[in-house]
């Protein structure tokens, strides 16, 4: 074009389909269902349980492994960032369990894999894409859940100390702070007197507060 070789081109707009967002009543809803569908995979239920209650993308959740799951006295952790987050009940024994009892450990491949979910390859994880499969056909909606999570996070706690605790990029953390209009939004980084971060409204089923380990080490 700028040789006046070709016509000048028009290149359409990409056009993306964004996510219906998912109301906080609906994700409690969800992950109660998760919790209690018992006939369900328990590998699925799991998925979708990090999902809904830790803004997990499936492409981080397939690299967890065993050791990322912690038992601190009467307490379970898991480790999607710095410092670990508090894993509620009644998914903390649900995690335990089937950490205990993975699938795909059986074959000769896999006797000593710590993927939390092992693939059917020789000390390879689950394809994300496979796992994607799994969370949907329990009926959760990935994309939406998780923007559902990762909006009541930054609600409860500062957007720098989200970030750390979910493994995700400050920037990305902030601005979703800012465009939710959270109390945090001019939150910064700094010699802070100690936190103390406030609990939800939502039931034995609500998200944990994943800075509040941080409140404690470095506040």
């Amino acid at each position: 074009m700028e040789n006046k070789l070709t016509p000048t081109f028009t290149l359409p707009p990409t056009k993306t389909k964004q996510a219906a967002p998912l109301t906080r009543a609906r994700r409690i809803e969800l992950l109660r269902q998760v919790l209690s569908d018992a006939d369900a995979p328990m590998r699925s239920r799991i998925a979708a349980g990090l999902v809904l209650l830790y803004a997990q993308p499936v492409s981080r959740i397939v690299r967890l492994t065993v050791d990322d799951i912690i038992q601190d006295d009467d307490q379970v952790l898991i480790r999607l960032g710095d410092p670990p987050s508090p894993v509620p009940q009644p998914f903390a024994v649900l995690l335990l369990d089937y950490a205990a009892h993975r699938s795909n450990m059986s074959t000769v491949t896999n006797p000593a894999a710590t993927w939390l979910f092992p693939g059917r390859r020789a000390n390879q994880p689950l394809r994300p894409e496979y796992l994607a499969q799994l969370v949907h056909k329990l009926g959760i909606p990935a994309s939406a859940s998780r923007g559902a999570a990762i909006r009541q996070h930054l609600q409860d706690m500062p957007a720098p100390i989200v970030a750390d605790a979910l493994g995700y990029h400050p920037v990305t953390t902030a601005r979703l702070a800012t465009q939710a209009g959270t109390t945090w939004s001019r939150y910064t980084p700094g010699d802070h007197s100690p936190l103390q971060p406030g609990r939800t409204r939502d039931s034995e089923y609500a998200t944990p507060p994943v800075g509040a380990h941080v409140a404690k080490r470095t506040w």
